[in-house]
């Protein structure tokens, strides 16, 4: 069978790819095209565009790359159409994907399946109303969903959380401690990880607050940035010299790392899997006008993935102008030096893992999958 897929970041390529070869390994006949990143095109088909050229992010950036935007939207429903799959899988990125299944949904006629839907429950539940209509199959990844998207009448099948697939398949093939600190030029001294995001912006803002920390006052530790090549190499040409760069190497990091500091997002539920202790940051733009504005936009009180899933606060957020220099060494002092605070935290990561569950959430989705095309 023919798949078209669209994931639009990072973490959404990584998901996907897992998901080809899961497809692959059910289908050996499968053919792929795609809007996604290096890890899809690893694992075959056609790569029509990379997410680096497609991912916006902010509001006045939006507007501004608007006409680049449109441009994408109509490439991509004209490549869909002469394409003509056997059905259109998207990963994450609401703001495109939604666009596309409407178009493939009410001109091409073609089955939609969602993998990893938005984060409608958080926040722009109205979407709700695009997915009813334009959505054949939700493939949720944790468990509350399902019960979410019942309420609105729309059935919802868990399938698993693909990071606990991703970590688990990493621990797998990481290399040994010393192995890491050997090649990235580290001593044995406690790791403080330092995890600024993968997009430009979140890169830039999350490493304005790292260079303002007084580094010497934490004694005996080596800070360690996780940098990605998603990004240019040069926005990190300022980083403060106490902090070592280990570039795509975010999973070892995670796994040999004492405490982190880590930028809301899926790396904030990967942290929690890898059972490191972690302090969670987002810095907003003009956020004290803007944090208000959010409270009313989001339907939730707390943002990381780990404390939502635990229905707790497990870990500290920092968001907004509560991210700074001096709540952020106030909190990692805490993760270093407190034994029963990362005991505790330890403890609710377990209860957090047993609520996800062990299912290789690609393999699942595949399977259902297929059986909704063969039928």
């Amino acid at each position: 069978m023919r798949y078209y897929l669209i994931a639009g970041e990072p973490s959404g390529d990584m998901h996907a790819a897992n998901l080809m070869h899961s497809l692959k390994a059910q289908d050996p006949d499968a053919d792929f095209r795609y809007y996604g990143g290096d890890k899809m095109q690893a694992a075959g088909g056609v790569l029509v565009r990379h997410y680096r050229d497609t991912a916006v992010m902010g509001f006045l950036r939006v507007l501004t790359h608007l006409p680049a935007i449109l441009r994408n939207i109509k490439h991509c429903k004209e490549d869909i159409a002469a394409y003509n799959p056997d059905a259109v899988i998207l990963v994450d990125y609401p703001g495109f994907n939604l666009k596309i299944a409407q178009y493939v949904k009410t001109v091409l006629k073609l089955p939609v399946y969602y993998y990893i839907p938005p984060k409608i429950w958080a926040w722009k539940e109205k979407r709700i109303h695009q997915i009813k209509k334009y959505v054949d199959r939700i493939y949720a990844i944790f468990p509350f969903e399902v019960d979410f998207y019942a309420k609105h009448g729309v059935e919802a099948v868990y399938v698993g959380n693909p990071s606990v697939q991703t970590v688990r398949m990493a621990q797998d093939s990481l290399p040994t401690r010393q192995a890491f600190l050997q090649q990235n030029n580290l001593t044995d001294k406690p790791i403080v990880a330092l995890l600024p995001g993968s997009r430009v912006q979140e890169v830039k803002s999350s490493l304005r607050v790292f260079a303002k920390l007084d580094f010497a006052a934490f004694g005996d530790v080596q800070w360690v940035l996780a940098a990605t090549s998603a990004v240019s190499p040069s926005l990190y040409k300022d980083v403060p010299s106490p902090i070592k760069l280990v570039f795509d190497q975010t999973y070892p990091l995670l796994q040999y790392a004492t405490v982190g500091a880590i930028n809301s997002g899926t790396a904030t539920l990967e942290t929690g899997l890898f059972r490191l202790p972690q302090v969670v940051c987002y810095q907003i733009t003009a956020s004290r006008i803007a944090m208000p504005l959010l409270r009313l936009l989001v339907k939730i009180p707390l943002v990381s993935l780990v404390n939502i899933i635990a229905q707790k606060e497990v870990v500290k957020e920092l968001l907004g102008h509560h991210f700074h220099a001096q709540s952020l060494a106030s909190e990692l002092r805490c993760l270093l030096n407190d034994s029963d605070y990362r005991k505790r935290i330890l403890n609710d990561y377990e209860q957090m893992a047993q609520t996800l569950g062990s299912s290789v959430a690609s393999d699942t989705a595949a399977q259902d999958m297929l059986k909704c095309l063969k039928g």
